[in-house]
């Protein structure tokens, strides 16, 4: 098995991968390192052939704190696939808006079209960055006391980098959780088509296992276009496209507040930025 500095690989059953955030003490908060583990490792299970299905998890009490800005993390250069051609030190807004394009937006339209089943087991809180992990997954299992909040707006910006919101709650839940930031729980999440299935929380890693093995005994070519089918018919709807006009929405939130406070949420490892 592949081994990562922030992330466990395993496989718990025929066909299943399971790959679990393993910053804990963090809350599994996002730095550059657990980022591109977690693309090596879907890297890895998507080019395995003996798996079909992939379990996104988190170690601890909570799936994800988010994004976490405050340094620790190797330059973007240092990291292997990072996009050589995106000039992520140009000054200004190029600069900024390549590091979020790279690591945000772009890791997360990469995690979606995998080519594979994936299922995220969501615990505890899921915030921000989180909602962007966990709705890159095809499914999503959450424990009877997961919360999921985007309070980014109260930071001067218009929700999170891979912007989902509309798709996977509806327009007004939507406008609701980007105007208050408030929780929304597992079990609204569950009415208003977000969750697939709420579960106790000590059921939860054994009742999404046993979906993807159910998953697992189908042919694999055949979820793959089954992913495919869905996936598309979003984008003839326009997803992906909204997500492009709304990540510029979002690159502009960043350069106002750069206008009026001197300062912005800085994504590149830099001491001193914050933790979202």
């Amino acid at each position: 098995m592949p081994e990562f500095e922030t992330v466990l690989y395993e496989m718990p059953a025929e066909g299943v991968a399971r790959i679990t955030q393993n910053r804990p003490d963090a809350r599994n908060a996002q730095n550059n390192q657990l980022t591109y583990d977690l693309n090596a490792a879907f890297d890895y299970a998507g080019a395995d052939e003996s798996v079909r299905v992939i379990i996104l998890a988190g170690a601890g009490p909570h799936f994800s704190a988010g994004h976490d800005l405050c340094g620790g993390s190797k330059p973007l250069s240092e990291y292997p696939v990072a996009g050589t051609w995106r000039e992520f030190n140009k000054p200004g807004a190029e600069g900024y808006m390549a590091v979020e394009e790279e690591i945000y937006l772009g890791m997360c339209r990469r995690w979606r079209n995998i080519p594979k089943p994936t299922i995220a087991e969501v615990q505890g809180k899921c915030i921000a960055g989180g909602l962007m992990l966990a709705w890159v997954c095809d499914l999503i299992v959450a424990s009877e006391d997961a919360q999921f909040q985007d309070p980014v707006a109260q930071m001067g910006v218009c929700g999170v980098e891979y912007f989902a919101h509309p798709w996977e709650l509806g327009a007004r839940k939507a406008k609701e959780m980007l105007f208050t930031a408030d929780w929304v729980s597992a079990q609204d999440a569950f009415r208003l088509g977000m969750v697939n299935h709420v579960v106790p929380r000590d059921q939860l890693s054994e009742f999404t296992l046993e979906i993807a093995k159910r998953i697992a005994l189908k042919p694999s070519f055949a979820l793959k276009l089954s992913k495919e089918a869905v996936n598309q018919t979003l984008e003839a709807q326009g997803q992906w496209q909204a997500m492009l006009s709304v990540f510029n929405l979002h690159q502009l939130a960043h350069s106002h507040n750069q206008e009026l406070f001197g300062m912005r949420v800085d994504p590149s490892g830099i001491p001193g930025a914050v933790r979202r």
